[in-house]
């Protein structure tokens, strides 16, 4: 039985990662092009290429994860050796140096790419530690509950107020200033929660076999796993529809809504933009989408409460296309609905990859947990990826230009990506996520069978 204690340590993982998480997604693009100085079009490849790497490079921190032996276990020691520089290079990325604009790409291109293998080393161990803190599905349901909670409490705090301690450090100083003093603040926070996550954390499943299998004999198992390549597409489609979204909004707000027309909202001194508030808004509903994911996933199913959430998303995404500029509270209900509806299925997919190691170890006898979670890590980079590198290419191509007043035909793209474009992501995603064969009443045969070869 897993402590309280222990969720929430397990909770605080995904809050640290969360953070810089949707500073990437909501936050990046818009810091390259009108802080940093770099086109969009630039941005967008960037984004691409460096993250279908770093896609790739999710498998072998499984592969190297699954294969670490220590008195802390196979996934705990790098929560505990890389906090820190997950922060550091963190701060680095979101810094603008005093360069020329080709030596600000490359060092663009440096520095994220050393940040997203930074978050891969640390953050697909973290989520493997769910596969290998309790055997029981229930118990994984729950985990997975608490981490997206934390998760999406993370993200509410940190896309709450990090505009405001943009606006508040760039007093007296410049904007890039304000950036990165933002980012250090947030970068602390996250390096202390990862410390507590390791705290507070216990390895309990052990391996049928004491022997590892070879690298070639653990890809082989992964490839012959069609419940994995299900969830990858699932995944990758899930996150092309939140990188979309969570990328174009603060260009929705700031030249189509027009923002700085409206009176900030301030709040025990704290001035707040609607942009922040929208997001922060969204994050909130997310964490109810988490909540009640769980008990609707044990009364009809993971598989029918994911493909009813998507599709719902789907009808509401379409529908906002037509909002008007003026008609904010639309948006905002809208934001929530579809959040909630988004917030939900992700807890599902992390338990989902869990019954997918089991999976593996009863149809081949090798747990190849660090692999098997690592595909779902790769999965959100590369749905990030294809999402973020769209939004910058379709910038360039409906003539976005940053910090002036924008087109008919800008504006209208702005507002494909908060409505169609991210709305195709969902639609694929209940596709992939219908053929998916794993119920509670397979997953059920599976425990039993494995719990049996275990004594």
């Amino acid at each position: 039985m897993i402590g309280i204690r222990e969720k929430i340590g397990y909770g605080f993982g995904d809050m640290a990662s969360s953070m810089f998480w949707k500073l990437f997604g909501s936050y990046l693009m818009i810091f390259y092009t009108d802080v940093f100085g770099m086109p969009a079009a630039v941005v967008g490849t960037m984004f691409l290429i460096t993250r279908v790497w770093d896609s790739a490079f999710d498998p072998i921190i499984g592969i190297i994860a699954d294969r670490t032996q220590s008195r802390w276990g196979k996934f705990r020691p790098y929560l505990l050796y890389l906090a820190i520089p997950f922060a550091v290079i963190g701060v680095l990325t979101f810094t603008t140096p005093d360069f020329s604009d080709g030596g600000k790409v490359i060092y663009a291109y440096f520095t994220y790419s050393l940040m997203m293998m930074v978050y891969s080393a640390i953050n697909v161990p973290y989520a493997s530690l769910l596969g290998v803190m309790s055997p029981e599905s229930k118990d994984r349901n729950m985990l997975s509950t608490y981490r997206m909670t934390f998760a999406y409490i993370g993200s509410f705090i940190a896309l709450l107020l990090f505009m405001p301690m943009v606006n508040r450090f760039s007093m007296g100083h410049d904007e890039q200033h304000g950036w990165m003093m933002s980012v250090i603040v947030i970068a602390v926070l996250c390096a202390l929660l990862f410390y507590g996550c390791f705290a507070w954390t216990t390895e309990r499943v052990k391996p049928i076999k004491k022997q590892q299998n070879s690298l070639k004999s653990d890809l082989q198992d992964l490839l012959h796993n069609r419940p994995w390549w299900i969830l990858l597409g699932a995944g990758v489609a899930a996150l092309v529809f939140n990188s979309i979204r969570d990328g174009a909004t603060v260009y929705y707000f700031k030249y189509y809504v027009v923002e700085e027309e409206y009176a900030s909202i301030s709040l025990f001194g704290i001035s707040f933009v609607l942009s922040g508030l929208y997001l922060a808004v969204g994050q909130a509903a997310n964490i109810v989408g988490v909540v009640v994911a769980a008990p609707l996933s044990n009364r009809i199913g993971k598989k029918k409460t994911y493909m009813w959430a998507m599709s719902i998303a789907t009808v509401l995404s379409v529908i906002f296309y037509w909002f008007d500029k003026e008609q904010l509270m639309l948006m905002f209900i809208f934001q929530v609905l579809i959040s909630i509806c988004a917030g939900s299925i992700f807890p599902l997919l992390w338990s989902m990859y869990a019954d997918c190691a089991d999976y593996s170890e009863l149809k081949t006898g090798n747990r190849a947990t660090g692999l098997i979670f690592s595909s779902s890590s790769m999965s959100q980079k590369f749905g990030w990826a294809i999402g973020s590198a769209v939004t910058g290419w379709l910038l360039a191509f409906y003539g976005f230009e940053a910090n002036a007043v924008q087109g008919e035909e800008a504006i209208h793209g702005i507002r494909m990506f908060l409505s169609w474009l991210p709305a195709m992501g969902t639609v694929l995603s209940v596709i992939f996520i219908s053929l998916y064969p794993l119920s509670e009443k397979e997953m059920r045969k599976i425990t039993n069978q494995l719990n049996d070869k275990r004594k």
